[in-house]
């Protein structure tokens, strides 16, 4: 699948965007003392990395 430039700067857009994501749920998840809360910061933190590798999978 061949992409034009703007659908290659929308999708390297949305992989930051993705992996910044990733980087502030951990974070909070880090913060949280509560275990439930926790979890739910780290299943969306990993969410949002699946996500990235499945659009990072569209550029090779």
């Amino acid at each position: 699948m061949n992409l034009n430039l703007m659908e290659l700067q929308n999708l390297r857009h949305m992989i930051g965007a993705h992996e910044t994501a990733e980087k502030k749920l951990n974070f909070f998840s880090e913060q949280c003392s509560d275990p439930q809360i926790k979890q739910m910061f780290q299943q969306s933190a990993q969410s949002a990395s699946q996500t990235r590798q499945k659009l990072i999978s569209f550029l090779g």
